[in-house]
């Protein structure tokens, strides 16, 4: 009977300390954090430029990438993604896979430049405002963008859910 009641002793007590041998230690990396989570993160290790497809395009990106940082140097936060995106490298639309959305995105961001240090509606009315008609004809589809351009037109002075409707009214009867 005593060693009965001490193999249950031994076991209850083993049971009860499985969860606690289970527990990830620090450093052990672990699912859902604790100590250990953040153990080696941090930058991360260069590419090898002559194991890529294109390793000169890959050693003139990384050049001009530490230049980039060298001109950044000593900015932080907001400033330096300003500094970093202006030092960068002019992107060729016509190397791009898709050149024609390449060129439009290049124009929205443009658009974004033109209205800076505008906010709220002032900005939404600055994005809006119709382009002319020479860009329309450097569009993916000329005729949907004059399409869209006469709808903001209509709906220039309305805001919110009735802008919305306003728009959906203007493009669905065409």
């Amino acid at each position: 009977m005593r060693t009965g009641l001490m193999l249950i002793a031994t076991l209850f007590a083993s049971l009860l300390a499985l969860p606690v041998g289970a527990q990830p230690g620090p450093g052990m990396g672990g699912g859902m954090g604790g100590p250990g989570m953040m153990q080696g993160a941090g930058p991360r290790a260069a590419r090898d430029c002559a194991q890529t497809p294109n390793p000169a395009a890959c050693q003139a990106r990384r050049d001009a990438r530490m230049q980039a940082v060298e001109a950044c140097r000593g900015k932080a936060g907001p400033e330096r993604r300003q500094c970093m995106r202006e030092q960068g490298p002019a992107y060729d639309c016509a190397k791009s896979p898709n050149p024609q959305r390449c060129a439009e995105r290049r124009q929205a961001v443009q658009a974004v430049q033109g209205c800076k240090g505008q906010a709220g509606m002032a900005m939404r009315r600055c994005l809006q405002q119709p382009r002319s008609p020479g860009e329309c004809a450097g569009a993916v589809d000329p005729q949907r963008c004059e399409l869209h351009q006469k709808a903001r037109a209509a709906c220039q002075d309305k805001v919110g859910p009735e802008h919305k409707a306003c728009l959906y009214e203007q493009l669905k009867l065409k």
